[in-house]
C-alpha cells in the first residue's frame, strides 16, 4: 500500500457508493489515491473517450450529485461545486489503470480491485445467506451505516474473499482454484499469459476441452512436442495483452494478477468481470480473422 494509503489510514471500500444501481467511485477519491491532480483522471477519459463506454464511466447529474453528497457524509464531493463529478466502475478503474501507469497506480489499483472484490462478494454473501436481512439492509442502507458496519465485523473479510485473493506461499489454494475454473467450461477455455509454459501445459494435457492460449512468448520446441501428443490446445501468437486473462465457454471473464505458472509464489487476485461489453473487445482482440465472433 502507498504512503498516502497508510499515512492517513484510507479505507477504500469507503470511497465505492452505488449509482445506478452500479458500484463506483469518485474522480477525486481515484485522484487522492493516485497522488495526481482530479483534472489528470478526466483527462485521461477525454484523451481515450473509446476506452470508457459509459458502462466504465460517467458524469453525476445534478440529482445524483446532490443524493450522493446528501447520504454519503464520506464522499469527496461538495454540493456547490459547479462541475459535477465524474465515476468509474469496477471496469473503468482498470481501464483507468492501463493510461496512469506507473508503481503508484500498479499498487493502488490492486488494493481497488480487491475491495471491488470484496464488496461484490460480501453483497453476495448476504444476499444468498440472510436475504431478508439483504432486503432489510437495501431499503434502509442510507439511514443504518452503522448497521451495515456492524453486520460487516461480524464477518472475516479475508474468509469472504478467500477463494479469490492468494497470500504468499499458498500454492495448492492457487492451484485448485484455478482447476475449478478451468472445470467451469462446456466447450471452450482461453487462456491469455505472455508466459504461458511447460507448467501451464502440465495442467492442461488432462483437461478434455478445446484449449486456446493465447501468448506472444510460446516456445517453439515446446509447442511441438506437446501437440506431438496431445491434441487439446491450439497456440495463438499475439501481442496486445499484457495481463492474463481465462474465458470460458466465451461468456466468463476472468482477470488473473499472477502468471499461471507463478501462482501462489507472491500474494495476487483473481477476479471474475460481470461485464459483456469487456468480453466482448477481449474477443474481438485475439478472434481477428480466425474465429466467428459469438
Amino acid at each position: 500500500m502507498n504512503e498516502i494509503m497508510e499515512k492517513e489510514m484510507i479505507n477504500i471500500d469507503d470511497m465505492i457508493y452505488e449509482v445506478r444501481g452500479k458500484q463506483v467511485m469518485l474522480d477525486s477519491d481515484l485522484a487522492k489515491l493516485y497522488q495526481v491532480e482530479t483534472k489528470r483522471i478526466n483527462e485521461a477519459v477525454k484523451n481515450n473517450p473509446d476506452k470508457f463506454p459509459e458502462r466504465f464511466s460517467f458524469v453525476l447529474d445534478n440529482f445524483e450529485k446532490k443524493n450522493l453528497w446528501s447520504k454519503f457524509s464520506t464522499a469527496n464531493i461538495s454540493n456547490m461545486s459547479r462541475v459535477n463529478p465524474r465515476v468509474f466502475t469496477e471496469q473503468g478503474v482498470y481501464m483507468l489503470a492501463t493510461i496512469l501507469k506507473s508503481k503508484v497506480a500498479t499498487k493502488v489499483s490492486i488494493a481497488i480491485m480487491d475491495a471491488f472484490v470484496k464488496m461484490r462478494h460480501y453483497i453476495n454473501y448476504n444476499y444468498r445467506v440472510l436475504p431478508h436481512r439483504f432486503l432489510l439492509l437495501e431499503d434502509k442502507v442510507d439511514d443504518n451505516t452503522k448497521r451495515i458496519n456492524e453486520l460487516f465485523d461480524k464477518f472475516d473479510p479475508k474468509d469472504i474473499v478467500k477463494d479469490y485473493i492468494f497470500f504468499e506461499g499458498e500454492f495448492y489454494d492457487a492451484y485448485s482454484v484455478l482447476l475449478d475454473i478451468l472445470n467451469e467450461a462446456c466447450n471452450e477455455i482461453i487462456i491469455i499469459d505472455n508466459y504461458a509454459g511447460k507448467e501451464l501445459l502440465d495442467t492442461l494435457r488432462n483437461i478434455d476441452r478445446k484449449i486456446i492460449i493465447v501468448s506472444k512468448n510460446i516456445n517453439d520446441e515446446l509447442k511441438k512436442k506437446y501437440e506431438k501428443q496431445y491434441s487439446n490446445v491450439e497456440f495463438m501468437s499475439n501481442c496486445s495483452f499484457h495481463d492474463r486473462f481465462i474465458i470460458i465457454d466465451r461468456k466468463k471473464l476472468y482477470l488473473c494478477g499472477a502468471s499461471f505458472k507463478d501462482l501462489g509464489k507472491k500474494c495476487f487476485g483473481i477476479s471474475e468481470f460481470g461485464d459483456s461489453f469487456l468480453l466482448d473487445e477481449i474477443l474481438k482482440v485475439i478472434e481477428g480473422d480466425i474465429y466467428e465472433s459469438r
